[in-house]
């Protein structure tokens, strides 16, 4: 691989307009590519939406402590499943950026050792 070459693929890979920025964090999560992925966190957040409605509803018409304490529990399950959805997004989104980088870095020792060994 030549010093030219090296760059022209550099610079080809790299677009400033893919930069991690909230409003192209969010164009890339409702691209086509990761529409499966939207529909099924929105899915299993409204889920965990209804089951801690549900269960906080039914927890101030509980008569017995038993019943209040289940309700509770199903009211705490059903929030973190919406934090676990939001972590599952946010991860999944991450997970293309690291690629990308990897293979600016993989593309940055080559020319390192391209350099290395003309010299």
């Amino acid at each position: 691989m030549n010093d030219e070459r090296i760059r022209r693929i550099i610079e080809d890979s790299y677009d400033e307009s893919k930069e991690d920025t909230l409003r192209a964090i969010g164009r890339d999560f409702y691209s086509r590519r990761f529409r499966s992925a939207a529909i099924l966190t929105w899915i299993w957040s409204i889920i965990f939406i209804a089951v801690a409605a549900y269960s906080a509803l039914r927890f101030f018409k509980a008569y017995q402590i038993q019943g209040q304490i289940m309700y509770a529990a199903l009211f705490i399950l059903g929030a973190h499943g919406v934090g676990l959805m939001k972590i599952l997004a946010w991860q999944m989104l991450f997970r293309y950026g690291i690629r990308r980088d990897l293979k600016k870095l993989e593309l940055r020792i080559a020319e390192l050792s391209d350099t290395l060994r003309a010299k």
